[in-house]
């Protein structure tokens, strides 16, 4: 008998041994409530202790979690509708508020956090127009869009950790005109493009025709130079060789003159038969 209050007495204690202790594991926030009322809630991970049935302990998720927003309409500075589809990565930051502000209800806090992210994403976006969202703003609306949503989001006890804009469209007939505005302009710089291709092109084309002109013009006063210096020496050779020889070059001078006059069987000639012509035709003497 006297074992079995010993076995009872030691699983009495062990009993309140293990509702008198409880973890926090480093994924966890906790909070100990004494009689309903926050007492603690800045636990590290670990062991710690409590006491039966007059403190209770909550825990909470203290992991990154997602808001996955549906894709909504915002207004540009243009007053054009652009289709926003974001997500939001948080976690909880301070669970005492967390615990105050939504009971500690992820749900309710995404609730909250989802109209937070929406009224920033309505403000940043009516400061840009639509090239500047779609194009050169990107980073600079997300650093906006964080550092305007912590200080609402730390009220609820939440830490934004980062907002991310998963795509931006517009609506089919913004697109059309985004479009034709965007085909009307490339076709503006194709032309322009262009334009300034066929000026080059007369540049260098007229550039070419200049220095065609001065190789032909340089070369045919080359040429010219040659063929008087060319035309210089055979008259110096002929002199000389008139010189050396005059009867001879008499002689061969009225050969070449019969050859090309009576080349021709036709060729007929009417002169005096004791003309200078033939006198190379006459008995020497």
């Amino acid at each position: 008998m006297s074992q079995n209050k010993i076995l009872v007495g030691i699983g009495a204690v062990f009993t309140v041994l293990m509702m008198s202790t409880f973890t926090v594991s480093e994924t966890e926030k906790a909070i100990k409530f004494k009689l309903g009322e926050i007492v603690k809630f800045d636990y590290s991970p670990g062991l710690h202790f409590k006491l039966p049935f007059i403190n209770n302990i909550k825990k909470f998720d203290a992991r990154i979690l997602t808001l996955d927003s549906s894709p909504e309409r915002f207004l540009t500075s243009e007053k054009k509708n652009v289709i926003v589809d974001s997500f939001v990565k948080w976690r909880i930051g301070d669970v005492r508020v967390f615990y105050t502000a939504v009971a500690g209800d992820v749900y309710q806090a995404n609730i909250r956090l989802d109209q937070i992210i929406k009224d920033a994403f309505r403000s940043e976006f009516s400061k840009r127009d639509i090239k500047q969202l779609v194009s050169t703003d990107r980073n600079v609306v997300q650093k906006a869009l964080i550092a305007s949503t912590r200080k609402d989001a730390a009220n609820l006890g939440i830490e934004i950790v980062d907002v991310q804009v998963k795509r931006i469209d517009l609506p089919s007939e913004v697109s059309q005109s985004v479009y034709r505005r965007m085909e009307a302009e490339r076709a503006r710089v194709a032309r322009e493009f262009r334009s300034q291709g066929s000026e080059a092109a007369e540049r260098v084309r007229a550039d070419a025709d200049k220095q065609k002109e001065i190789i032909l013009a340089d070369a045919y006063r080359d040429a010219e130079i040659e063929k008087g210096s060319g035309d210089a020496k055979a008259a110096d050779i002929y002199a000389k060789s008139y010189g050396a020889d005059i009867e001879f070059y008499a002689f061969y001078r009225s050969m070449s003159a019969y050859k090309k006059s009576f080349e021709n069987s036709s060729n007929i000639m009417v002169t005096e038969p004791n003309s200078e012509f033939f006198k190379y035709f006459k008995k020497a003497k």
